[in-house]
């Protein structure tokens, strides 16, 4: 279909306002943070848009994914695009369709809220709060949208308690299909995780309702040690508190030193930061203090949690690799090693630096390491599994989980392959 022909359908649909066809505008609609791995970034650009469609209602970007449909024209959905690496680069070009428009928040009823994708994070839960209640899970990017966030991500803040978003987290989606008409089909329960975590190959998720739970009293407690085996120790202590805390993480010396200036992340000393309910603050102070630890600051109130959020899960890897760009990688570990054997996990890679994390039922982090070609990443990869550390290589922009299940639900709902094309690996980026 000729360009020209395309954006004059498209404006017919969403208007001027709802078009950007500038360099400027196309470049940043075709970016995520893959510039955070330094393989990734050396690949860039790894796709263009030819053009930006914003829609502003759920109508419009229904007649924008059927118009793509019926010319084959390949069709990225995105929100903010804040922690994917390629996953949302639009690598064959065509239409990235921008949701961050539809961000109506529908409903707030006893136990769930409604809203348009667009909607940011930390907006669904500060209308949750006005009546007493709370997401039961957000990402570390608050600012995500809630579209954005089921389709690319997966866990947060609140998953120690209630795992990660394909564990009922999700109530209900309202989904476009690639099919004639672009059908928009209301989907519930476990029906809907054919669409989450999917990175949009399978839908484009325009509408969802999502859990919450009555709002808690939640107090931000920062901790240091000297040793990062205490920390570790402690961690998994914190996370086993009850009411649970919503988040419990733990930097060694190394990332602290690249974490923004704070009083309650003091240089040379492990940090071990917990959001815990305000009735178990002593019981964590107490951990921390009999574990070999120190109390370096204990503050009330949501904002304060919020801000402990921000240094959680891929956060501070991304504070360190800014602090050297191209020269550090991480990559993501799991298991109870992290809490036994820190101290070998960080001896085993040139540079090691450890995250750490409490998840739902296991605990997962990263290992940062100095990078200097693709080998690193390989040869990490290798050393870690000889330990029997179990890894992720997050060095990909292509679909490496549940790839059998995802590919056989698109063949269903996206028979052409227009849906973020290029993210299923095989001998063709768009074969189905």
């Amino acid at each position: 279909m000729p360009l020209d022909v395309l954006l004059a359908d498209l404006r017919a649909i969403v208007g001027e306002k709802g078009i950007r066809t500038s360099l400027a505008a196309r470049q940043r609609a075709s970016v995520d943070e893959a510039a955070m791995s330094p393989l990734l970034a050396s690949r860039l650009p790894l796709g263009l848009a030819d053009v930006v469609v914003l829609p502003a209602t759920i109508g419009e970007a229904q007649a924008a994914v059927a118009l793509a449909v019926a010319h084959g024209v390949p069709l990225t959905a995105r929100g903010k695009g804040t922690g994917n690496y390629g996953q949302a680069i639009p690598a064959f070009g065509g239409i990235v369709l921008d949701l961050t428009r539809l961000r109506t928040v529908l409903d707030v009823g006893e136990g769930m809220i409604v809203a348009e994708a667009g909607a940011r994070m930390i907006d669904l839960e500060l209308r949750a709060r006005d009546h007493d209640q709370q997401l039961w899970i957000f990402p570390s990017t608050v600012q995500s949208t809630l579209g954005g966030f089921l389709a690319g991500g997966s866990a947060g803040t609140g998953t120690i308690q209630h795992g990660n978003t394909r564990q009922g987290f999700v109530v209900s989606l309202d989904v476009l299909l690639a099919t004639e008409g672009a059908p928009l089909v209301h989907v519930e329960g476990g029906a809907c995780n054919d669409y989450l975590h999917s990175f949009g190959v399978t839908g484009i998720i325009v509408r969802a309702t999502v859990r919450l739970e009555p709002v808690a009293d939640w107090t931000a407690v920062y901790a240091s040690f000297a040793d990062l085996g205490e920390a570790t120790r402690a961690l998994r202590a914190a996370g086993a508190v009850r009411p649970a805390p919503r988040l419990v993480s733990v930097d060694d010396a190394g990332i602290v030193a690249a974490l923004p200036a704070d009083e309650a992340l003091p240089t040379g000393r492990a940090s071990l930061r917990v959001v815990a309910e305000r009735s178990t603050v002593a019981e964590v102070e107490a951990i921390i203090r009999s574990g070999g630890g120190r109390v370096e600051a204990v503050r009330d109130g949501f904002r304060s949690a919020l801000e402990l959020s921000l240094l959680s899960y891929n956060h501070p890897s991304w504070w360190l690799i800014r602090s050297a760009p191209g020269r550090i990688f991480h990559l993501e570990i799991f298991g109870e090693e992290l809490v036994d054997r820190p101290h070998e996990i960080q001896a085993a890679l040139p540079g090691g630096r450890l995250h750490v994390e409490v998840g739902h039922s296991f605990t997962f982090g990263a290992i940062n390491a100095d990078y200097d070609d693709e080998t690193s990443i390989t040869s990490a990869l290798e050393v870690l599994t000889a330990l029997g550390i179990a890894t992720h290589n997050n060095h990909e922009w292509f679909i490496d989980q549940r790839v059998d299940e995802l590919r056989s639900i698109a063949r269903r709902t996206d028979p052409q392959g227009l849906l973020n094309p290029g993210k299923f690996a095989g001998p063709s980026p768009r074969q189905r």
